[in-house]
């Protein structure tokens, strides 16, 4: 019997408990995948399922980790054989299914992405499902309208993973960046990565009328309450808001008339359930046109399994620049 590690999340009785567990490596079914994991990375959303402070698995136990990049170990499915390599992001992982915080992943092919070419491994989960989704968030805001002369791109919670990658992607697509962050030491930081302008989180507020003066082109909201409250009142006629998070709340306090007497669009960016054409393009991007100038810059730590505890509550207690990698095998 081969085994291999994996960070499991348990709840036996009510009590939440996770590490590093081993598994039997399993055979792949009919139209399934085997990949053979290298890299993961440290998300939002894998901070809340690792620590229990946030409903995300739907059942226990199950292994952590939303993304994962791998080679190819044993295959079911006729576009795939052994070697290759590939990314597997969002879907059911770490909700329903096992996830990448383990040595192997067994999942239908149809959530598998080939690399693609000018991206590695490593790369791939530098961005993970953070750089998937800023990425996404790019072009459903273009394909509905938006450009450059329209006005400064307005990026919340701008140091966390998705805004950092966010901020480098529109710079290098010629926006000017306004980011927005709570964290007064990090302005070089977002100067280095593209930011035209830094400004604080408490100088973003609702204001007092349903329509307040037109000051951005569009935003890209990585916090959601009171701070998407104050945006949809600000951003200019038929800008885009591109929603992605709700660390600052999940309850929304608007009125209709941005939308109706602005055309100001609010446009939700959800990465897990991407259909598959979408993703394929939106990876392709990020190997080309889209690929962040600054990566390296953005990775600011790689670490183990065995590290995943103390990075998860690092990342809810706000106190994380950046990215993480996991590296998963030995």
């Amino acid at each position: 019997m081969s085994l291999y590690k994996a960070f499991r999340i348990r709840k036996d009785e009510g009590k939440h408990s996770a590490g590093i567990e081993s598994l039997e490596i399993p055979s792949p079914g009919e139209g399934e995948v085997l990949v053979r994991v290298l890299y993961s990375s440290v998300n939002y959303k894998d901070a809340l399922a690792g620590t229990g402070k946030g409903q995300i698995l739907r059942h226990f136990p199950l292994t952590g980790g939303i993304d994962a990049a791998g080679e190819v170990s044993e295959s079911n499915d006729r576009r795939f054989k052994a070697g290759d390599p590939v990314i597997i992001t969002g879907y059911e992982l770490s909700a329903t299914h096992d996830g990448g915080y383990a040595e192997y992943l067994c999942v239908d092919a149809e959530w598998v992405v080939p690399l693609p070419d000018g991206l590695s491994l490593k790369e791939s989960m530098a961005l993970g499902t953070a750089g998937f989704t800023a990425a996404l968030a790019l072009h459903r805001m273009e394909i509905n309208g938006q450009r450059p002369d329209m006005g400064p791109i307005l990026i919340t919670g701008a140091t966390g993973g998705v805004g950092s990658l966010a901020v480098n992607i529109f710079d290098g697509e010629g926006y000017e960046v306004t980011a927005v962050t709570g964290k007064q030491d990090q302005h070089a930081y977002l100067d280095h990565l593209g930011a035209q302008e830094v400004m604080e989180r408490e100088k973003i507020k609702p204001g007092r009328h349903a329509l307040e003066r037109g000051r951005w082109g569009g935003a890209v909201d990585n916090v959601g309450g009171e701070m998407l409250s104050g945006i949809t009142r600000t951003v200019r006629p038929w800008g885009n808001i591109a929603a992605i998070g709700l660390a600052g709340g999940h309850e929304l306090n608007t009125t209709v008339m941005p939308f109706i007497l602005r055309g100001v669009s609010l446009l939700g960016i959800n990465s897990s359930g991407c259909p598959y054409e979408i993703r394929h393009e939106i990876w392709q991007r990020l190997a080309t046109d889209l690929k962040p100038r600054h990566l390296d810059d953005i990775l600011t730590r790689t670490i183990s399994m065995d590290e995943l505890p103390e990075a998860f509550d690092e990342l809810l207690a706000g106190q994380v620049l950046g990215r993480i990698l996991v590296e998963t095998t030995a």
